[in-house]
């Protein structure tokens, strides 16, 4: 562990997360513009999917050896190399004069985010004391919850009065920015050099690449005998990676004793459940919004102001105050709400509900991820020696990327059916949101077998 002073600290953090709030911001800010891209590139509505989904894939599949990079060659210097390629590559989309070269450069934007991603929490773990760690995670936190929802604002006002291209350019001085504070401000982290596991890596890569893509394939060709091969095939090499790592008796990718820590196994699961709920929620939310009530996509993105208000300042005051109180206290109000949230819209939503009226859960919620993310990942990572940090934070964000896709394959695969099935648009997303509110609520109970007595001494692990 290398503390620093906590001005010089918060310091660090403010840089890491501007870009890590761009990052977030790129899952969810093209979902305004699929219209635009139709329009203006002809693209068909398969490459309109392929627009969010190649970034994702190049995103999530990476994470676990990027993770892993930064404890090996410093989170500063894999960082500020993210950080330009995430830049350049927004440039790149901006500029796009096809859909396919949108595409392509897409895939480049994931992979600058798969290296700029893991550095943030694996810098929190390395420079702050043990107890600010809760108020830094709050920070990170906020960004994360408040990004999950500024996309769709922000894009749909972009779109509206600029143009589909701005939603990529806006990144570009924000990156700038950020490497500029990455170089000023992040210092030189003590590194230990390590032998590469390249059959991990590639057994990753792989056993990844093929779950992901499965279900990205399912999600918008319909789940057939192909599709469901890539899948199983994808558990198939990850179950190998998993047999590998615990072979490897040198430097593992994944360094399986991480998983012997019982509150990061357990923060690992609620992530995953909030990524499937913030994720898989956001398409039906904003087709709802844009077909059945046929609002702007500025109309539509303001719609979820309030969670992105409520969050924004419940977020660093949980942070703070899960440092000094019982962060199982925090989950169970968060969770819950979500829980609780998601039933009330599915009870609800229909094509004439007042747009006062879903206003309410919308803001319940905002103080869902105003209490999940702070808690869930500090005690995740607290008792991580730092030496492996950058893994765990790896294993965490590939963990939070997956529970995204599922949530987004799952929950859209369901809003189609019971749409079908019903032939009603809004009583089906109204259906599908039962599945995300049942999801969240195991992600709740896991949090509650946290343990919360101090970590022991270093030296007394194994």
């Amino acid at each position: 562990m290398t503390v620093i002073p906590e001005r010089d600290a918060w310091k660090a953090l403010a840089a890491l997360v501007i870009g890590f709030f761009m990052i977030l911001v790129d899952q969810t800010i093209v979902a305004v513009a699929t219209e635009a891209f139709v329009t203006q590139l002809g693209a068909s509505t398969n490459q309109v999917i392929w627009v969010t989904s190649a970034y994702l894939l190049a995103y999530v599949v990476p994470l676990l050896f990027t993770g892993r990079l930064g404890d090996q060659i410093g989170p500063r210097t894999v960082a500020i190399a993210g950080l330009v390629l995430f830049t350049g590559a927004s440039l790149w989309c901006g500029l796009a004069g096809s859909v396919e070269e949108l595409i392509v450069a897409r895939v480049v934007q994931g992979l600058g985010a798969a290296l700029l991603t893991p550095q943030s929490l694996s810098v929190i773990n390395k420079i702050f004391r043990p107890d600010r760690r809760g108020a830094a995670m709050g920070t990170w936190g906020a960004v994360a919850g408040i990004a999950s929802v500024v996309g769709p604002v922000a894009g749909g006002v972009l779109v509206d009065s600029l143009g589909w291209r701005w939603i990529f350019f806006v990144n570009i001085p924000f990156g700038v920015l950020a490497v500029i504070l990455v170089w000023l401000w992040v210092p030189r982290l003590p590194t230990t050099r390590h032998r590469y596991d390249g059959a991990g890596i590639v057994l990753s890569a792989l056993g990844m690449f093929l779950l992901v893509y499965g279900i990205q394939q399912g999600e918008s060709h319909g789940w057939d005998t192909p599709t469901l091969a890539l899948i199983a095939a994808g558990v198939v090499v990850l179950v190998a990676f998993v047999w590998w790592q615990s072979r490897v008796r040198t430097e593992p990718l994944v360094p399986l004793r991480l998983f012997r820590d019982r509150n990061f196994s357990l923060g690992n699961t609620a992530v995953t459940t909030i990524g499937f709920v913030t994720a898989g929620t956001m398409v039906p939310f904003m087709f709802y919004l844009q077909t059945v009530r046929e609002q702007t996509p500025t109309q539509a993105g303001l719609m979820l102001l309030p969670m992105a208000l409520v969050a924004g300042f419940l977020a660093p005051l949980v942070g703070r105050l899960a440092d000094r109180f019982d962060p199982r206290l925090f989950t169970a109000v968060g969770y819950g709400s979500y829980a609780v949230a998601l039933a009330w819209v599915a009870l609800i939503l229909g094509s004439d509900v007042p747009v006062w009226v879903l206003l309410i859960p919308i803001g319940l919620m905002g103080v869902a991820n105003g209490c999940v993310w702070a808690p869930t990942s500090s005690t995740a990572m607290r008792r991580l020696d730092p030496a492996i940090a950058g893994a765990g934070s790896g294993v965490y964000n590939t963990t939070r990327q997956v529970g995204a896709v599922l949530g987004s394959a799952a929950i859209g695969a369901l809003m189609q059916t019971r749409m079908a099935a019903t032939g009603d648009a809004a009583q089906g997303i109204a259906e599908a949101m039962w599945l995300p509110a049942v999801v969240v609520l195991v992600g709740g109970v896991a949090t509650m077998f946290f343990r919360t007595t101090p970590p022991p001494p270093r030296g007394s692990r194994g």
